[in-house]
């Protein structure tokens, strides 16, 4: 609690308000979405996880009778200082080249958010690159991308609270159009590392059985990888204690804008009462701070994947979040996250549009 109460401290005081109205789980709601699944013709439970996540979104919602509407994936595009490092097999122009490939509409996420019917926003919430005339960007740029945090914090606390309100206001935006169920995304060379490293610090496990290849590094380079990110965790925090994390220091000092920003829409679409989607590892970082943070927040939350980067299942469990598939994906963009919308569509209209033993007239299980 002191943790919470501390990392709160630094918050704008509209998000502080925002924050202490979200609400926690409707447990009456919940047992009478699970009392409506039990009584649907088929056999207790055995729909699964796709059970699971109608109670969880209905719950959430509460709505009569639940809808999902206006689909949308939000992509958070920013450039990392700890590139300088050699972290990533890619350069750093490769963030704005994908940006631009997102809004000629030729990557992974333009096809999936296609196939599913969902509308794609792009943000520039701080990529090294001048955007000013670019059209179909939602142009947020905090900063040119984050400092190199193996030598000083990414962020000042003015960039990490200017980053954090982006993902805010942008949640609010998606309430005013009526969107029902979001996803968020990321793009941005070097930010594995950040989200290695928050993930470190917020679980207290060691920085080498955490890292991963990233966007395809040898072993070697991987080796080397985890040792920067450990040194400059020891650098920022010392020996600390993992389990008291200043979850807003820790973004701030090894963080990146894009991930600040997906933490800040976690927190408003919560407060919102959005259900939200979360991606690979990049995302769950920014909703493991929003978690650490406000822990009402998890009830909006849904894991879309398990990703391949070996932090991602260390921090879905420190969360207490299941993922709803497992396909062995790195990729990020959102891809992972937009490929549940059909599921959660699914589970919604199995909940809506499927008999119950008395409408239908089926006999129930026989008692024991």
């Amino acid at each position: 609690m002191e943790a919470e109460l501390k990392a709160r401290a630094r918050l704008t005081p509209a998000i502080e308000q925002a924050i202490a109205a979200i609400p926690g789980a409707d447990e009456q709601r919940l047992r009478k979405a699970q009392g409506h699944l039990d009584s649907l013709t088929k056999p207790l439970g055995s729909l699964g996880q796709i059970e699971a996540v109608a109670a969880q979104y209905v719950a959430w919602r509460g709505e009569e009778p639940p809808r999902v509407a206006k689909k949308a994936v939000y992509v958070f595009a920013a450039d990392h200082g700890i590139t300088d490092e050699g972290v990533s097999a890619y350069p750093r122009e490769v963030t704005q080249q994908m940006v631009r490939n997102f809004l000629s509409g030729g990557a992974a996420i333009n096809v999936l958010a296609r196939h599913t019917g969902s509308d794609i926003v792009v943000v520039d919430v701080g990529v090294d690159a001048d955007f000013e005339s670019v059209a179909g960007l939602t142009h947020r740029k905090v900063c040119r991308g984050t400092r190199n945090f193996a030598r000083e914090a990414a962020m000042t606390e003015a960039e990490l609270n200017a980053a954090l309100q982006v993902g805010f206001d942008l949640a609010a935006e998606a309430a005013a159009h009526g969107r029902t169920l979001i996803a968020v995304g990321e793009m941005g060379i070097g930010n594995t590392s950040a989200a290695t490293a928050i993930t470190a610090a917020l679980t207290g496990q060691p920085v080498l059985a955490l890292t991963g290849r990233g966007t395809g590094l040898d072993q070697q380079r991987c080796l080397s990888k985890a040792q920067i990110i450990d040194k400059a965790l020891r650098f920022h925090f010392g020996d600390f204690d993992a389990s008291r994390p200043d979850a807003l220091e820790i973004l701030r000092c090894v963080g990146g804008l894009e991930i600040a920003a997906i933490a800040g829409m976690v927190l408003g679409a919560a407060s919102h009462g959005i259900a939200v989607v979360i991606d690979g590892f990049i995302c769950t970082a920014g909703a493991a701070v929003a978690c650490a943070i406000a822990p009402n927040v998890r009830n909006a939350i849904i894991a879309g994947h398990l990703s391949q980067e070996p932090g991602h299942r260390v921090l879905l469990e420190s969360m207490g979040v299941k993922p709803l598939l497992q396909l062995d994906m790195r990729l990020g963009e959102g891809t992972g996250a937009v490929l549940t919308f059909p599921l959660i569509e699914a589970a919604v209209r199995i909940y809506n549009e499927m008999a119950t033993f008395g409408s239908a007239g089926v006999s129930e299980a026989c008692s024991q």
